[in-house]
């Protein structure tokens, strides 16, 4: 059986580490640029995405100034959010704190740090996401 979240529930969902599969409009004619990426979410709060500032993936954010985010949970009982938004903030570089806060958050204190030591030097942008729209679901155990 299937049935959409409670708002606190899709806020929480997105809060917690799970990669996310970001979509963007492309300007080529190609079908939507669709990449795993991290990303850091507090509930209530501004979606943050951290890239490499040349990639083509930041070339397109910019350019169509929204972006798709989709979060999932592949084990029993199937879950999913879904949250389309605005781009409202662009930092290049990207500060270093919150490049930490984000590396942290996948790869735990001591190596999340040396993956953003790793990284000194190289450019970034810090991407700001409003979240717009939420298409959510839920899958019982039973169902």
């Amino acid at each position: 059986m299937s049935r959409r979240f409670t708002e606190t529930e899709r806020q929480d969902f997105l809060a917690d580490r799970h990669i996310a599969v970001l979509s963007v409009a492309t300007t080529d004619g190609r079908p939507p640029a669709a990449v795993p990426i991290w990303y850091d979410y507090s509930p209530g709060g501004v979606i943050r995405i951290n890239t490499g500032s040349g990639s083509r993936k930041a070339r397109l954010i910019r350019a169509a100034g929204a972006v798709t985010l989709t979060v999932q949970r592949e084990e029993l009982p199937y879950q999913y959010v879904t949250v389309e938004g605005s781009v409202v903030d662009a930092v290049t570089p990207t500060p270093r704190e919150a490049r930490e806060e984000i590396a942290v958050r996948y790869l735990g204190p001591e190596a999340g740090r040396a993956f953003v030591d790793a990284m000194d030097g190289s450019d970034s942008v810090l991407f700001t996401v409003r979240p717009d729209r939420w298409i959510t679901q839920g899958f019982s155990e039973d169902g």
